[in-house]
Order: C-alpha cells, then sequence, then structure tokens
C-alpha cells in the first residue's frame, strides 16, 4: 500500500518549469469556459433582451480594458499608448476588409450577428496574447509571483467567458458550444506562455503593447459592433443601465473571486 500511494502521490513542484508555466496558463484558459455555466438555464433570448445583452456583455468588456490599461501603463505608458491606436486601427481594417460569409460555421444566423460574433471572438482571443506573454514573463520573475498572476488571470477570465457567452447564446449558440468557443479564445495563454518564459528577454518590452492592443480593440468592439444597435432600438436609459450593470457585474466578480 505505501508503494502504491508513493506510486500515485505527486506534486506540481516536482514538475519541471516549463511544466509548471504550461499547468498553470492551461488553467487559465479553461477557467474562460466556467462564464458559460450560468447560461445553462437560460435560453434563446428575444431581440428586446439580446441588445441589453449585448449592452451587458460591452460593460463587462469596458472594465476588462480599463483594467488591461492600468496593467499596461505601469509597464509603459507610451507603449500602452500606441498599443490602443493600433488596436483600434487593426479593427477598422479588418471589419473592412474580410468577408464574414461563414454559412458552414454558424447556421441559421443573418451576416450582422456572424460578423459581430467573429469580432468579438477574434477580439477576445487577441486579448489573451497579452494575457499568456503575462503569465510567462511572472513565472520567469518568480515562481510565486507567477502563481499569484496565473490565479488572477484565471478568476478574471471567468466574467470574460461570460461576456463571449452572452454574446453567443443570445444568438442561438448551445451553452456547451459558447464554453468551448470562451476556451478558444484563450488558447494563446498556455500557447505563449511558455515561450515568454523562456525568452523572457525578447517577449517583455512587447507587454504594454499586447494590453493597450487588446484594450483599444475591446473598446472598438463595444462602440461599434455591440452598442449601435441597441442604442438605436431601446431606450437609452435602459440600455446605459444594462452597460452599467455589466460593469458592475465584471468589477463584483472579480472582488468576490
Amino acid at each position: 500500500m505505501e508503494e502504491f500511494n508513493s506510486y500515485f502521490s505527486f506534486s506540481i513542484t516536482d514538475w519541471s518549469p516549463t511544466l509548471q508555466v504550461l499547468f498553470y496558463a492551461t488553467l487559465t484558459a479553461i477557467a474562460t469556459g466556467l462564464g458559460a455555466l450560468p447560461f445553462l438555464f437560460i435560453k434563446r433570448l428575444s431581440e428586446r433582451l439580446t441588445h441589453f445583452a449585448d449592452a451587458i456583455a460591452a460593460g463587462l468588456m469596458l472594465i476588462a480594458s480599463i483594467q488591461l490599461v492600468n496593467e499596461g501603463r505601469a509597464e509603459g505608458l507610451s507603449l500602452t499608448i500606441f498599443g490602443i491606436v493600433f488596436g483600434c486601427i487593426l479593427l477598422v481594417l479588418i471589419k473592412k476588409n474580410i468577408d464574414f460569409d461563414f454559412a458552414d460555421t454558424w447556421k441559421g444566423m443573418d451576416r450582422g450577428d456572424v460578423s459581430k460574433i467573429f469580432l468579438i471572438l477574434g477580439v477576445m482571443t487577441l486579448h489573451s496574447f497579452a494575457e499568456g506573454v503575462g503569465v510567462g514573463v511572472s513565472f520567469a520573475r518568480s515562481d510565486s509571483f507567477g502563481m499569484y498572476i496565473s490565479s488572477a488571470i484565471a478568476l478574471h477570465n471567468i466574467p470574460e467567458g461570460i461576456a463571449i457567452s452572452i454574446v453567443l447564446v443570445s444568438r442561438g449558440v448551445s451553452v456547451w458550444k459558447s464554453a468551448l468557443w470562451a476556451i478558444f479564445t484563450s488558447l494563446p495563454q498556455p500557447l505563449l506562455a511558455v515561450p515568454s518564459f523562456l525568452l523572457v528577454e525578447v517577449f517583455e518590452p512587447f507587454l504594454p503593447i499586447g494590453m493597450g492592443l487588446a484594450a483599444g480593440a475591446m473598446v472598438w468592439i463595444c462602440f461599434s459592433e455591440l452598442l449601435p444597435e441597441p442604442f438605436r432600438n431601446q431606450k437609452t436609459i435602459h440600455v446605459i443601465a444594462a452597460m452599467l450593470f455589466g460593469m458592475l457585474l465584471m468589477l463584483g466578480l472579480q472582488l468576490l473571486l
């Protein structure tokens, strides 16, 4: 029995540093999928509720972008500002030049919804690149700091998963597919955590640019894709209230978690 217990008893600290980084970064990605779980109890929403869901998602993403700017500013204000501007320009170019015709993947959706979903998934994936670098760089500084940062990012990813799932579920995507798409947007975290851990001097200077880029892209997606229809079709005060609810939800969940 003792031999059996000793064979199966192990500690993550016994793993190589690279495997530890990969493990914790993978957990941060999986945590994003948890944001879809509340929607197990919500069926397809009406058009009016879909508009409010978009406003709530915008509120969630705006708070996330503000936090990214704050984190990037600590690493380098000018590079963060450059990233914000570049992120907005990048999204404008993508919107202008890419044809959002994915009928085989998103059956039953109109072109506007497909465009919105594609851009939001793309922006959140882009956002995860900066977080992946952040995990790797933090582990390069110390194991304890790396565990702290990866835990903070994992908890931060849950409300981001909610923002993604609000947009998907409100347009008829199943909860489980929404969870998988949410996890997909966070796959850059484990993919970039290991290289940035091994090559910290190469990746670290790009961290504020990445955070600013993700923040700028999220702000653009909020005001270009998520909010125009709600403001056009619903009372302004109701849309603003939904946005504020999303903001408070993001802040409250982060404080709670």
